[in-house]
C-alpha cells in the first residue's frame, strides 16, 4: 500500500522509531521527538546502505518519490 499526504501528516509521533513504508525502499522514520525523515533502503556489492532524503514537510511526499 502506498502512502498518502494524508496519512503522513496525521501520523503522531509515539514512544518508539516508527515507519511507514512506500514501497522500493523508501520510508518515512517517525522519531519519538516527532521529528519526519524520508529514508531509503537499498543494496550494493551485497551490503545495505542508506539514503536520507530530508524532513517532512520540508520534502513532501511527491518529492520523496522522485528522489527516490
Amino acid at each position: 500500500m502506498k502512502l498518502t499526504d494524508v496519512l503522513v501528516k496525521n501520523t503522531k509521533a509515539a514512544n518508539k522509531r516508527q515507519t511507514l513504508f512506500d514501497g522500493g525502499g523508501l520510508y518515512l522514520a517517525i522519531e519519538p521527538s516527532g521529528s519526519k525523515l524520508w529514508r531509503m533502503k537499498y543494496r550494493f556489492n551485497g551490503k545495505e546502505k542508506l539514503l536520507s532524503f530530508g524532513k517532512y514537510p520540508d520534502v513532501g511526499l511527491k518529492e520523496a518519490r522522485e528522489r527516490a
